[in-house]
């Protein structure tokens, strides 16, 4: 499957995550000495932000969350991003973390020729 690992400190209410070489710092906004606040927090923290990670068997990682019983908000699926003249494909799930940040972990599926008739900038 994957290889995690990872380490926290716990008196900081921080955690160090490492899945497939995607490199993660998370802290609680409320842990001792924190200066990153911007402004007032309120939930969902994360509105707006949808943080895309590739990871190498999005199918494996799928099956993980949902079995733990996070919060999809778009199941598995495959699509394609116009880029130019070429698409490029994600095989890709949407999951909600507990703070509202939406997590889009994906594999991609290389990439095609733009489709006859297609709009193109």
């Amino acid at each position: 499957m994957d290889s995690a690992s990872g380490f926290q400190r716990v008196e900081e209410r921080f955690a160090y995550l490492d899945l497939d070489g995607v490199h993660v710092m998370l802290e609680q906004a409320a842990g001792p000495g924190r200066r990153f606040r911007t402004a007032p927090l309120e939930y969902p923290y994360g509105r707006g932000v949808n943080f895309q990670i590739e990871v190498t068997d999005v199918d494996a990682l799928h099956a993980r969350v949902q079995s733990d019983g996070c919060t999809l908000v778009i199941p598995l699926e495959e699509r394609w991003y116009r880029q130019n003249q070429v698409e490029s494909g994600n095989r890709q799930s949407v999951v909600a973390d507990p703070d509202g940040y939406l997590l889009r972990f994906f594999t991609n599926l290389g990439q095609r020729p733009v489709a006859r008739g297609e709009h193109q900038v």
